[in-house]
């Protein structure tokens, strides 16, 4: 059996990043939090995410509990499973999860930030650390509800480049991440109208959207600028953007994915 890692500090998006990434480098299942995911559907295991506190979460992940790394371990042998990939937040912890299934040695190690940015990396855990969302790489309809009776909702589907499915997430609010802090949609048009209102060449604001879709933020500001217009306008707008995305940067340690500007009119 062909054996791959992939690791990265928690909220980082690794569990975002996996099936994507599974299917770029044609390894057929997933190792994540508990689970045995296959062909983006979960095929045994139990989440780390139902635990009640963090210490049982880390147990659950690495397959401490006897009957749980039989029925995964039998799931492997059942589907014959070829190559798998083990998420986790050290090459510690992946290495011990493929001791403790006896699935051999890991022939090679990712880190997550090969494969994403560091600004989505900083989303991820900004997003992590204030709302206490957590991913799960697995359909909705498989996700046991009774156990997330404080949040769970749907995530968003995962697609190829050519646009194949590749499966669909689940967003959950586990037990153990109870203290979170709720950040009004209307903080962030408030810190982007703050910047573009005192930036000289505007002379009016006239709508500014901040939207999450996705977990991915997205601004679109509608503006008139001032006239006579003795400037470079594309510069003005630029420069406009980076100043917005430094105060994101400054103030929520992660900036914007996708930012629109629009000029209206000249005044």
């Amino acid at each position: 059996m062909r054996v791959y890692s992939l690791s990265g500090p928690s909220g980082s998006g690794k569990s975002t990043s996996a099936l994507q990434f599974a299917h770029d480098h044609r390894i057929e299942a997933i190792i994540d939090d508990g689970l045995l995911i296959k062909n983006g559907q979960k095929i045994a295991g139990t989440s780390a995410k139902f635990e009640k506190n963090t210490i049982k979460a880390i147990r659950r992940a690495i397959f401490q509990d006897e009957f749980h790394r039989k029925e995964v371990m039998d799931a492997i042998k059942k589907h014959h499973i070829q190559s798998i990939l083990i998420i986790g937040t050290s090459d510690k912890m992946t290495k011990k999860i493929a001791e403790q299934l006896n699935i051999g040695p890991i022939q090679q190690f990712y880190y997550i930030d090969n494969i994403r940015s560091k600004n989505e990396i900083k989303l991820a855990q900004f997003i992590r650390s204030t709302q206490g969302k957590h991913l799960m790489p697995i359909p909705y309809r498989q996700v046991e509800q009774n156990f997330f009776k404080r949040f769970i909702q749907k995530g968003f589907d995962i697609f190829s480049k050519n646009r194949v499915k590749l499966g669909e997430t689940t967003i959950v609010q586990p037990d153990f991440h109870r203290q979170t802090i709720e950040i009004s949609p209307n903080v962030f048009i408030d810190l982007i109208h703050y910047v573009v209102s005192n930036y000289p060449v505007i002379a009016k604001v006239d709508s500014i959207q901040f939207t999450m879709k996705k977990l991915t933020p997205n601004i679109y500001i509608s503006l008139q600028m001032k006239a006579p217009v003795h400037y470079d306008v594309v510069n003005a707008i630029e420069e406009l953007q980076k100043q917005i995305s430094i105060e994101f940067q400054r103030h929520f340690e992660f900036e914007p994915m996708q930012m629109q500007i629009f000029i209206k009119g000249i005044m």
